[in-house]
């Protein structure tokens, strides 16, 4: 398992992963605007890689430019479908590469997303994680009823509540969220019992309630939704703790106890902590984590600001 880092790892995390695709990518979209990411998906089409895309039926205010991609992917010779209606809205992001590689992400294919905002993905090979995605994503294609058969997969609104739940309760000593805002009240009193039972809790993003533990606003933009528990094991996804992401919309996830994935994430964690500080107290800002990024975090060790 892989982690990627955005914005530090940019669009050639999926760039060379759609070079690489020999048979097939299957590819759902909420938003997108990256022209290289369109150019690697047609250059995929004619060598002779069939490319299937899934498109957020709606999105806020960009429907117009989900419609023209539409017609742009198919001009190119790329398979399209259109999630339904029956949600609030279907927000997730992920890539199949051949049938054999997931990419999940927690980010758009857009430059804004890649170029500038705090955003991560995870990279599997592991063939059930695998096949639940293109489960996942057939089933929407087709829409036609499913259900997670793996606890780990977390899919809103279907087992992602009962699930992250369960994933909190079992925190016995610290909690480091990445969230834009906290709010749904059975999560909030998930994390108000672990307070009290002593477990650290801290949140980038809005934290509502203030005896659940410290909040601080990243100086960067950031879209993921990621959770580390004990040091131990993390939730990385696009499922906010919020009512409309755990109940309304199709949301993906994924619970990793990888040990190198999850030491990356804290250090990447405490370094964005660490540059939030010093943001709110008017000290000078930390430089952002660069190319370097690699050797700073991935090998497990702690990041020196």
């Amino acid at each position: 398992m892989k982690l990627i880092i955005q914005p530090e790892d940019g669009a050639a995390s999926l760039t060379q992963a759609i070079e690489s695709a020999t048979e097939s990518i299957e590819i759902a979209i909420f938003r997108f605007d990256h022209v290289e990411i369109k150019r690697a998906l047609e250059r995929a089409v004619s060598r002779g890689v069939s490319v299937h895309a899934l498109i957020a039926n709606t999105n806020r205010g960009n429907e117009k430019d989900l419609r023209k991609l539409e017609t742009e992917l198919l001009a190119a010779g790329i398979e399209v479908a259109r999630t339904a209606r029956d949600l609030l809205r279907h927000h997730y992001k992920f890539m199949v590469i051949d049938r054999r590689v997931l990419y999940l992400l927690t980010f758009n294919f857009t430059y804004l997303d890649l170029d500038d905002t705090r955003s991560f993905g995870l990279v599997t090979e592991a063939p059930d994680l695998v096949g639940e995605a293109l489960r996942l994503f057939y089933a929407d294609i087709r829409r036609q009823p499913y259900r997670p058969a793996i606890p780990r997969v977390l899919v809103s609104p279907i087992n992602a509540r009962h699930e992250m739940a369960r994933f909190l309760r079992e925190a016995q000593e610290q909690l480091l969220i990445y969230n834009p805002e906290v709010s749904d009240h059975a999560m909030i009193d998930v994390l108000r019992e672990r307070a009290r039972s002593g477990v650290e809790i801290r949140v980038i993003g809005q934290l509502t309630k203030a005896d659940l533990g410290s909040s601080r606003r990243l100086r960067m933009r950031f879209r993921t939704r990621a959770i580390i528990r004990d040091g131990r094991s993390a939730f990385l996804g696009s499922q906010s703790l919020r009512r409309r992401e755990l109940d309304r919309r199709r949301e993906l996830g994924l619970i990793v106890d990888d040990p190198q994935v999850v030491a990356t994430l804290a250090n990447v964690f405490e370094y964005d902590w660490r540059s939030a500080a010093a943001e709110s107290m008017s000290l000078v800002a930390l430089p952002r984590l660069a190319a370097p990024v690699s050797s700073l975090v991935r090998n497990g060790t702690a990041v020196q600001a």
